[in-house]
């Protein structure tokens, strides 16, 4: 009975986890991962989708975000001075689209994927960039904890 509770609570509480951290807000989802490969309990390999998938879905937020937020970029309480906003988008046309690669970093990688949506880049490409870059993390995790 209690594996009943347990499994959909291991994938769901990983999934959370997972989509939070891809947010602004400060999680490890890597760590949380490692336990569960630790714990040896359930598969590898769905372990890692389940996180990938909720760390796309975090980042798809965070697009979302800059998206909807971007209209407002005129207005005196805006967070990012136009002067950081052109630098930023400077930053971006020179490397482009690939520098999500890079989504997957620790501090840099989550605000990567708000400017993305900031500044337009298309959700299509956004996503199968951002996924490449979540999936190779995890399975990486995956490749070195122990299981």
């Amino acid at each position: 009975m209690s594996e009943l509770l347990t499994e959909p609570m291991t994938y769901g509480g990983l999934f959370a986890v997972s989509l939070v951290a891809a947010t602004l807000f400060p999680l490890q989802s890597e760590a949380v991962l490692a336990g569960l490969l630790l714990a040896g309990r359930e598969p590898a390999w769905a372990l890692v989708l389940v996180a990938s998938v909720g760390n796309v879905a975090g980042s798809a937020i965070n697009w979302a975000l800059g998206r909807g937020i971007e209209r407002f970029r005129d207005r005196r309480w805006f967070p990012v001075k136009p002067s950081a906003l052109a630098r930023a988008e400077g930053w971006y046309a020179r490397y482009g689209h690939w520098s999500l690669l890079l989504s997957w970093a620790p501090v840099i990688g989550d605000p990567l994927t708000m400017i993305a949506g900031v500044l337009r880049e298309p959700l299509p490409r956004f996503l199968a960039i951002v996924t490449v870059a979540k999936v190779g993390r995890y399975l990486a995790v995956a490749w070195l904890v122990p299981h």
